[in-house]
């Protein structure tokens, strides 16, 4: 077995760590901080567990789904497809597709997939901080025209 170079052990060293992992768990915990909060306090009023099933579950989808993904492309296999991806991150997986971003190193650097990624996280934040701050009131004006 070949012994490997110093710049070899550091390439893999580093493709494999997460940089700056402190502050992208604040991060992380910041973002999930409203989603988590609202999902607990439905619950425990009483309205449903569901919306806190759906993160943990979707979140272990979505890092098998990266994982996968990023596996094929090494391999030159069949991708899956972004929109089975952000389907998954819409349906509540943002969280573990985001911890798969960076445990993974995939699809960070392609702009379009994390645009749509960051409107996802955005609309999750924004349907929680109406629910908790807002009792629904905001989103539910606008989305009743919609839904009648």
């Amino acid at each position: 077995m070949a012994a490997r170079t110093p710049a070899a052990a550091r390439r893999v060293s580093s493709e494999t760590a997460v940089r700056h992992p402190r502050s992208k768990l604040l991060a992380f915990a910041g973002l999930c901080a409203l989603p988590v909060g609202g999902a607990v306090q439905m619950g425990l009023g009483g309205q449903s567990w569901l919306p806190l099933l759906a993160y943990a579950l979707l979140s272990v989808v979505s890092v098998l789904l990266y994982g996968n993904d990023k596996r094929q492309a090494r391999q030159q296999g069949q991708r899956t497809p972004e929109k089975v991806l952000h389907a998954a991150e819409l349906f509540g997986g943002w969280p573990g597709a985001l911890v798969a971003q960076q445990l993974f190193r995939h699809k960070t650097r392609k702009v379009s997939y994390q645009a749509m990624f960051w409107v996802i996280v955005a609309l999750h934040q924004l349907f929680w901080a109406d629910h908790l701050l807002l009792g629904g009131r905001w989103l539910g004006s606008i989305l009743a025209p919609l839904l009648v």
